[in-house]
């Protein structure tokens, strides 16, 4: 690099008597005061001060630079790696992040329209599909993580290897996207309710019960959302685990005569020849696509977390290697039992009123079509707790995200505040504040709200997943131009730089198909010229809202696209020597057993 190292400007007495380290130490900033027992409010408090490790002053630029708007991606490199997030999760938290982090509505309820739209052999086909690139996907973000286990992670690795400005665009689309997913999940929650207790008017209390709830534990760290997610995914996966080996007793012996009744005949794949296998030919399979991409999304955080974890070398391996497991099990195996006991021409599976609203689930109709009472309310129960786990995971993920961008000068620089439990306060305070749009389900309007607030979203995701590939692949360049080989990474891709492309190519793919069913959705009225264009800017919206933040940074900063010889690769390594220790551990998987082999390559 040319650049002058970046300066830091120290309070050298706060950084004396603080450190993330030392933070699990009661007097560790209480100076000579370190004798007094302090009661419970004083600790409150005082944790809620800026870190001194945070208040670290990092200019992203110098004077000259200033006056031109150039951007330092050096500085900004540098602050994401000394970011004084606390790093408070451990293995089990990791992995259970990466099991249960995604399975959520998208699976209990949005399969009830994709299966509706594109029919069984559809629905299993694109999630099948989907989650391959996602697979290839999370491989490249582990990759990355593993060896740059830095604040904002997926955000920062594209400022860092791609564009300042498509680094920015990605961070900001990122952060909207959890924002905006917040109020949204809190009212599908409160819709939840409706299943049992008919009456509108509670809505509003509900709202403020479970914004309450999700506040409070992320407002307690992030220890208190690893073990929240712990809980909550316990709780998914065990409901699903429990619903395959139902479906399949279910499939066994629920089958109906010729008038409807029950008469516990085999039912194998009947459904698949009538009503059909797929339904609404090519545009069905490409609306189930999206409907699939939506499903996965969160799948991503695992990789956030990398900044806040023990010992990421150890433990975000494993937990990206449970990707595979959750692709496999917990959506294919349920989805294609779900296909084989619920027609695609069900008329409940499109009569949800918000996409929580259990009564379209696939999973509980199939569960009734049984004839079986009770159940359906106790998966009632576990898609309420899957929307809440999606949104406490919405105030982590916007919270962590905005003050990564703040430390790297592309949010405003109180986002950036970091108390002494590390957390991010204000930032975890706006995303609470947005949280009360929830409100909103008061609203005669609530549905033309939550529509446009959910297209600011809608494809984040999808740029998200394909950005984190391309810095994969970009990266993979400029490791091997600047002299280092494979061998120096802690954890390397299973599927490489091919897996990228894929991934990549796939992404692309999705956007196209999102394009298409948007502008002509399935079952579109001809003769309804405005329905039209405000659907395809409902389901297009975050598009146009990336490339203006793309371009109009892009113009501002003046920055340029990141050559593969001038890519930082070494600032924010957490584990600096460790080619020796690498090469034992690899000589040591030598001597293993056939069978611990192929554990540890799939677990």
């Amino acid at each position: 690099m040319t650049k002058p190292p970046t300066t830091f400007r120290i309070d050298m007495d706060d950084k004396k008597s603080w450190s993330p380290e030392s933070s699990t130490d009661p007097s560790a900033y209480e100076g000579d005061m370190h004798q007094v027992k302090r009661t419970f409010t004083r600790r409150l408090t005082e944790s809620f001060k800026r870190d001194p490790n945070a208040s670290v002053t990092r200019s992203s630029f110098s004077a000259a630079d200033h006056h031109h708007h150039a951007y330092d991606a050096e500085a900004a490199a540098q602050a994401t790696a000394f970011s004084p997030l606390l790093r408070r999760l451990k293995g089990r938290h990791l992995q259970m992040i990466a099991i249960g982090g995604s399975i959520g509505t998208g699976l209990f309820v949005g399969s009830g329209k994709a299966l509706a739209y594109g029919g069984p052999a559809s629905l299993l086909l694109a999630f099948s599909l989907t989650g391959v690139m996602l697979y290839c996907t999370v491989q490249a973000l582990g990759e990355l993580a593993v060896l740059f286990p830095v604040a904002g992670s997926f955000a920062a690795y594209s400022t860092r290897f791609l564009d300042p400005a498509w680094g920015f665009a990605m961070g900001w689309n990122y952060a909207m996207q959890w924002l905006v997913v917040l109020p949204l999940e809190i009212v599908s929650a409160s819709i939840t309710v409706d299943y049992w207790v008919h009456n509108v008017g509670l809505n509003a209390a509900w709202v403020s019960v479970f914004l309450v709830m999700i506040c409070l534990i992320n407002f307690f760290g992030v220890k208190a959302y690893g073990e929240a997610e712990f809980v909550f995914s316990i709780i998914k996966v065990t409901a699903v685990i429990g619903y395959i080996l139902l479906g399949v007793l279910i499939n066994i012996m629920g089958g109906v005569d010729s008038q409807g009744r029950p008469d516990g005949s085999y039912m194998g794949f009947r459904l698949w020849h009538h009503p059909g296998a797929f339904h609404n030919s090519f545009k069905g399979l490409c609306s189930t696509f999206v409907t699939a991409a939506f499903a996965f999304a969160g799948t991503e955080l695992v990789g956030l977390a990398a900044a806040e974890t023990e010992n990421p070398r150890k433990t975000l391996p494993t937990a990206i290697k449970q990707v595979f497991w959750r692709i496999t099990l917990f959506y294919v195996v349920s989805l294609l039992i779900v296909g084989t006991l619920v027609p695609y021409d069900d008329p409940r599976l499109l009569n949800g009123r918000s996409s929580a609203d259990s009564k379209a689930s696939p999973f509980v109709i199939s569960i009734q079509n049984a004839g079986i009472s009770v159940l359906p309310s106790v998966m009632n129960v576990v898609i309420m707790i899957s929307v809440l786990s999606v949104g406490n995971s919405s105030i982590y993920g916007s919270s962590r995200t905005l003050a990564a961008l703040a430390e790297q000068r592309q949010a405003p620089s109180f986002l950036a505040y970091i108390d002494r439990k590390g957390r991010p306060l204000y930032a975890i305070i706006i995303a609470s504040v947005l949280g009360l749009l929830a409100f909103l389900a008061a609203s005669h309007k609530q549905q033309d709200a939550f529509n446009w607030m959910l297209a600011l979203s809608g494809l984040s995701s999808i740029f998200t997943w394909g950005s984190i590939c391309l810095a994969h692949i970009r990266f993979r360049k400029a490791w091997a131009l600047q002299g280092h080989t494979l061998d120096e990474l802690a954890f390397r891709s299973p599927v490489g730089v091919v897996g990228s492309w894929v991934g990549l190519i796939f992404n692309i793919l999705v956007l196209i198909a999102q394009f298409w069913t948007g502008f002509r959705p399935v079952g579109y009225a001809s003769d309804s010229p405005s329905y039209l264009v405000i659907n395809f800017f409902q389901a297009y919206l975050a598009a146009p809202v990336v490339i203006v933040m793309y371009v109009g940074y892009k113009l501002y900063m003046r920055t340029s696209i990141i050559r593969a010889r001038d890519m930082d690769v070494f600032t924010g390594k957490r584990e600096m020597n460790i080619k020796t220790l690498l090469a034992e551990e690899r000589a040591d998987r030598l001597n293993w057993p056939t069978w611990k082999k192929i554990y540890k390559f799939f677990c």
